[in-house]
């Protein structure tokens, strides 16, 4: 097994009320994702473990937003903040976190929804397709330019998550 990671350190602040901590599965890497993304014109996308590694660096201060429904992006609804990036296996594992207090509202709707019904997207800029005949792009060049917290059957890929950390400031956890 091979491990990729990186981390921005934030000292921790007991019981902060902005800063709820939250882990979950971005995409998977070297595996086609279940349905097109948003911006692959109707393409599924294979992200190879290559262009992940190398754009992990990328991810490491970038915003998580969501967009209300819970069904896609939204680059000016910005929640959160991504501090840590780790490819797993297959997985590109994110933490950060979510600004719970200047967000009650989408804190709770997230609380709402079951664990296992919220995963996550990334936002890309300038992918490099290996092959834009192909029926799946391989990706093997990327720049993350954030992630949005979303239903998972609404995911490019399926196998995502999302959860929150347990309680802190008033927040209680998601899983």
């Amino acid at each position: 097994m091979r491990l990729e990671a990186m981390a921005v350190q934030f000292p921790h602040v007991e019981g902060h009320p902005n800063r709820v901590p939250f882990e979950g599965v971005l995409a998977m890497v070297n595996a086609p994702s279940d349905k097109a993304p948003a911006g692959a014109r109707g393409h599924r996308v294979m992200l190879t473990r290559e262009a992940a590694e190398k754009a992990l660096p990328s991810l490491l201060g970038m915003a998580v937003d969501y967009r209300p429904g819970w069904d896609g992006h939204d680059a000016r609804r910005k929640i959160g903040l991504l501090t840590e990036a780790n490819v797993l296996g297959a997985r590109l594992v994110v933490k950060g976190y979510l600004y719970a207090r200047d967000f009650p509202e989408v804190a709770k709707a997230i609380e709402a929804h079951a664990p296992e019904a919220m995963g996550m997207s990334y936002e890309l800029a300038d992918a490099r397709v290996e092959d834009m005949r192909s029926d799946i792009w391989k990706l093997t060049r990327v720049t993350f330019t954030g992630a949005a917290i979303l239903l998972r059957e609404k995911a490019a890929y399926r196998s995502t998550s999302f959860r929150m950390a347990a309680n802190n400031g008033g927040v209680s956890a998601v899983g």
